[in-house]
Protein backbone atom coordinates (compact mmCIF):
# COMPACT_ATOMS: atom_id res chain seq x y z
CA UNK A 1 0.00 0.00 0.00
CA UNK A 2 0.77 3.77 -0.30
CA UNK A 3 2.40 2.84 -3.90
CA UNK A 4 0.70 4.50 -6.91
CA UNK A 5 0.56 1.11 -8.63
CA UNK A 6 -2.86 -1.02 -8.62
CA UNK A 7 -3.02 -4.54 -7.36
CA UNK A 8 -2.61 -5.66 -11.41
CA UNK A 9 0.50 -3.46 -11.43
CA UNK A 10 -0.93 -0.51 -13.33
CA UNK A 11 -0.18 2.82 -12.69
CA UNK A 12 -2.94 5.19 -10.68
CA UNK A 13 -1.25 9.20 -11.57
CA UNK A 14 -4.58 10.59 -9.89
CA UNK A 15 -3.49 9.44 -6.42
CA UNK A 16 0.02 10.36 -6.75
CA UNK A 17 -0.76 14.07 -8.23
CA UNK A 18 -3.57 14.55 -5.53
CA UNK A 19 -0.99 13.38 -3.02
CA UNK A 20 2.05 15.96 -4.55
CA UNK A 21 -0.72 19.11 -4.61
CA UNK A 22 -1.71 18.67 -0.64
CA UNK A 23 2.02 18.35 0.40
CA UNK A 24 2.47 21.39 -1.60
CA UNK A 25 0.23 23.58 0.05
CA UNK A 26 1.64 22.44 3.86
CA UNK A 27 3.96 23.23 5.78
CA UNK A 28 5.64 20.93 8.37
CA UNK A 29 7.57 22.10 11.24
CA UNK A 30 9.63 20.33 13.94
CA UNK A 31 9.20 21.22 17.34
CA UNK A 32 11.55 19.90 20.44
CA UNK A 33 9.39 19.07 23.28
CA UNK A 34 10.52 18.33 27.22
CA UNK A 35 8.83 15.80 29.42
CA UNK A 36 7.40 13.21 26.68
CA UNK A 37 8.45 9.55 27.96
CA UNK A 38 5.59 7.32 26.59
CA UNK A 39 2.76 6.43 24.47
CA UNK A 40 0.22 8.56 26.91
CA UNK A 41 2.61 11.45 26.30
CA UNK A 42 2.35 11.03 21.98
CA UNK A 43 -1.27 10.93 22.93
CA UNK A 44 -2.16 13.84 24.99
CA UNK A 45 0.11 15.95 22.90
CA UNK A 46 -0.84 14.62 19.56
CA UNK A 47 -5.08 15.07 20.68
CA UNK A 48 -4.00 18.32 22.04
CA UNK A 49 -2.39 20.07 19.15
CA UNK A 50 -4.51 17.99 16.56
CA UNK A 51 -8.05 19.56 17.69
CA UNK A 52 -6.27 23.49 16.45
CA UNK A 53 -7.27 24.92 13.25
CA UNK A 54 -5.25 24.80 10.52
CA UNK A 55 -3.40 21.18 11.87
CA UNK A 56 -3.41 18.33 9.21
CA UNK A 57 -1.66 15.59 11.33
CA UNK A 58 0.94 15.82 13.74
CA UNK A 59 3.78 13.30 14.83
CA UNK A 60 5.02 12.71 17.69
CA UNK A 61 9.44 10.91 18.18
CA UNK A 62 8.69 10.53 22.05
CA UNK A 63 12.17 8.89 22.30
CA UNK A 64 13.97 11.99 20.17
CA UNK A 65 11.72 14.70 21.92
CA UNK A 66 10.62 16.19 18.89
CA UNK A 67 7.06 16.98 17.59
CA UNK A 68 6.77 17.13 13.60
CA UNK A 69 3.36 19.32 12.54
CA UNK A 70 1.58 19.86 9.07
CA UNK A 71 -0.37 22.67 8.71
CA UNK A 72 -1.95 24.11 6.31
CA UNK A 73 0.33 27.27 5.46
CA UNK A 74 2.52 28.86 8.29
CA UNK A 75 1.82 27.40 11.47
CA UNK A 76 0.60 29.05 14.49
CA UNK A 77 3.87 28.67 17.02
CA UNK A 78 2.00 30.62 19.98
CA UNK A 79 -1.27 28.16 19.76
CA UNK A 80 1.34 24.77 19.33
CA UNK A 81 3.26 26.07 22.17
CA UNK A 82 0.06 26.60 24.06
CA UNK A 83 -1.43 23.54 23.12
CA UNK A 84 1.42 21.33 24.57
CA UNK A 85 1.38 23.21 27.10
CA UNK A 86 -2.16 22.08 27.90
CA UNK A 87 -0.96 18.55 27.50
CA UNK A 88 1.26 19.01 30.21
CA UNK A 89 4.64 19.66 28.06
CA UNK A 90 6.88 21.96 27.25
CA UNK A 91 7.72 23.20 23.43
CA UNK A 92 11.41 24.48 23.52
CA UNK A 93 11.22 25.46 20.41
CA UNK A 94 11.29 24.48 16.71
CA UNK A 95 14.08 21.99 16.00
Amino acid sequence: MGSCCTPDNSCSTNAEATTATAVADSTSTVYAVTGMTCGHCRTAITNSVSALDGVISVDVDVTAGKVTVVTGGEPDDAAISAAVDDAGYELTGRA
